[in-house]
């Protein structure tokens, strides 16, 4: 089974492609109805035109005595005239054992086939029309009728005509018709393009909005939108604003949860001052595991609260150098110089806190151990393999550097790689996971300044 899976059409595309489909659809069927209608208009003028030389042979036979009328053939059309010219006149008698032929100079001892052999049936007065090869094999149109005179007998009157002249104006409608319904349909492609636009656009500025929200530039959604959409933005604007009511809730059941136990566990420690060395020290040091336990998760907590707000985003370079301001003071007396290289516009998705907590632990972490600098740069945004904007924080120290066997087991919760140096082993692994629960990662490298790189990869606003 494929496990690709298809990603759906857009919107635009849907009514694009139906409104195009629909419209080529309706364009091409107008297009046959108008080409057939024209077809059979132009037959029948031509046919008109064929009748009245038909009806001027008829009378000629009918009424032979009649001074006043002309012999049979003589129409004033030159074409009649002319060798296999396309126009053709020919009148047959029927009721003799051989039938006696009559015919246009334009036949040239040629005849032509009878519709009635051909199977085509007689209208109204006994009339038929069709085509027919000529004598010469281009098509013709034939005009035909029987005609009883009584005593001079019956005849078989046709006449015909190349139908090139008609199939060019046929062909003249019809390339008039394309190139007219080709313009039409380009301008109703246009035209559908531009309503798409435009009747889509309330939609493209919802979604600008929410990624405004996203991003931490905008707070709630704004603007006017049509009656089908406003529901919509209100419904998010209400799922927003619960969204930050119940985190906010969640962040003050933490404090006081942490407050509840904190108070016991302090409690606990005076009151084990009293009792012998021994059990002091035993209730002592399980009371510190209990507190660094409760702050560990009371943290962690608060940390996967604020992950979860819609909307948080906060610029790197401001709030490394307050940090690093804050540290240059607390290192004062070992002249271990910050220098930050991150320059204004970076910004992390997320809360403030949260990169104010694990950039000053990976500091603080860089300057117990630096010999005289540390360093934080930045580089990005960049997309990940997964297609993630992402940014990397590198806090670099001059210090003796770590070793790579020990780099994973530095990210331990509560390990100390090193009990003279003050702290509880809780720092890296806040980081780390803090970093986790904002979809990036912390990682532990060897520094150009020849102490480690701390590297934190964090998601780009």
């Amino acid at each position: 089974m494929d496990a690709t899976v298809r990603k759906p059409w857009s919107i635009a595309g849907r009514l694009l492609a139906s409104a195009i489909v629909c419209g080529v659809l309706l364009l091409l069927i107008a297009g046959i109805v108008l080409s057939s209608l024209y077809r059979r208009t132009t037959e029948q003028g031509f046919d008109e035109r064929l009748g009245v030389y038909l009806r001027a042979i008829v009378a000629d036979v009918a009424d032979p005595g009649d001074d006043t009328r002309t012999t049979p053939g003589q129409l004033g059309e030159p074409q009649f005239e002319l060798t296999l010219s396309g126009w053709y006149w020919q009148i047959t008698r029927l009721d003799t054992d051989k039938p006696e032929i009559k015919a246009s100079r334009s036949l040239f001892a040629v005849q032509l086939p009878r519709l009635a052999d051909l199977g085509v049936p007689a209208g109204l007065g006994g009339r038929r029309n069709g085509y027919a090869d000529g004598p010469d094999g281009r098509k013709v149109r034939i005009v035909e009728r029987e005609i009883d005179v009584g005593d001079a007998g019956v005849y078989l009157v046709q006449v015909a005509a190349t139908t090139e002249e008609l199939e060019r104006q046929i062909w003249q409608f019809e390339l008039a018709l394309i190139v007219s319904f080709s313009v039409l349909a380009l301008a109703l492609a246009g035209a559908t393009v531009l309503q798409v636009r435009y009747g889509l656009r309330p939609l493209r500025q919802l979604g600008s909005e929410v990624a405004s929200i996203r991003l931490g530039v905008g707070e709630r959604i704004t603007g006017a939108y049509p009656v089908e959409i406003a529901p919509l933005a209100d419904e998010l604007n209400l799922m927003i604003a619960s969204n930050r009511d119940i985190l906010e809730r969640a962040r003050t059941q933490v404090g006081n949860l942490a407050h509840a136990l904190k108070t016991p566990l302090s409690v606990i420690t005076n009151e084990a001052r009293a009792l012998d060395g021994a059990v002091l020290e035993k209730i002592a040091e399980q009371a510190a595991i209990m507190r660094d336990q409760v702050t560990w998760y009371l943290d962690r907590a608060r940390a996967a609260a604020r992950t979860r707000v819609i909307g948080a985003s906060t610029e790197i370079a401001p709030a490394v150098a307050g940090l690093t301001g804050a540290f240059r003071k607390i290192y004062a007396v070992r002249s271990i110089e910050f220098r930050s290289g991150i320059a204004e516009g970076p910004r992390f998705r997320g809360e403030k806190r949260d990169l104010e907590e694990m950039l000053g632990n990976l500091i603080d972490n860089a300057g117990k151990w630096a010999t005289s600098s540390v360093e934080i740069s930045a580089l990005g945004p960049f997309v990940d393999s997964a297609g993630r904007t992402m940014i990397d924080l590198l806090i670099d120290d001059d210090g003796s550097g770590l070793p790579e066997a020990q780099r994973e087991l530095a990210l331990t919760r509560g390990k100390r790689l090193d009990e003279t140096k003050p702290g509880s082993g809780l720092g890296l692994a806040i980081v780390s996971d803090l970093a986790a629960l904002h979809s990036g990662a912390l990682m532990l490298e060897d520094s150009p300044l020849g102490g480690l790189r701390a590297r934190l990869r964090l998601p780009s606003a």
